[in-house]
């Protein structure tokens, strides 16, 4: 994919599951489960609390998106990403949390989340290539 309107339209089209991995400056490996990313101009970003895999990327700003498209097949995408900045407006992060994730909206209602912006280093399929 060479661009991240690329990015939006795959994401908007595909339902799926999703994994973020992380490392933080002891190598110590943490995933977790993430919805598919927000996607924007400057790059792909997640809604993240406040927890290991957000203070792993403060660290370490590399990141590996793992996300497999629904269905029977092994479809999807392993995204290598590199953190490059965050934004704390609350406001902010609930709206697009409202609008976005509407089933999570409240889900973590009085704890502090971060919109984290990655860019896309790397792309391959889920299964595959090098």
């Amino acid at each position: 994919m060479n661009s991240y309107q690329e990015y939006k339209d795959y994401f908007a089209r595909k339902q799926g599951f999703g994994v973020l991995s992380t490392v933080g400056k002891d190598g110590r490996i943490d995933s977790a489960v993430y919805a598919a990313p927000l996607v924007f101009d400057e790059g792909l970003a997640f809604i993240m609390s406040d927890r290991l895999s957000h203070s792993q990327v403060a660290e370490n700003p590399a990141a590996l998106f793992l996300f497999k498209e629904d269905g029977n097949a092994y479809e999807g995408k392993r995204l290598s990403l590199r953190a490059i900045r965050e934004e704390s407006d609350d406001a902010r992060i609930e709206r697009l949390l409202r609008e976005s994730y509407p089933e999570r909206a409240g889900a973590y209602a009085g704890s502090k989340k971060y919109l984290v912006f990655f860019q896309v280093e790397h792309a391959r399929p889920l299964i595959g290539e090098k």
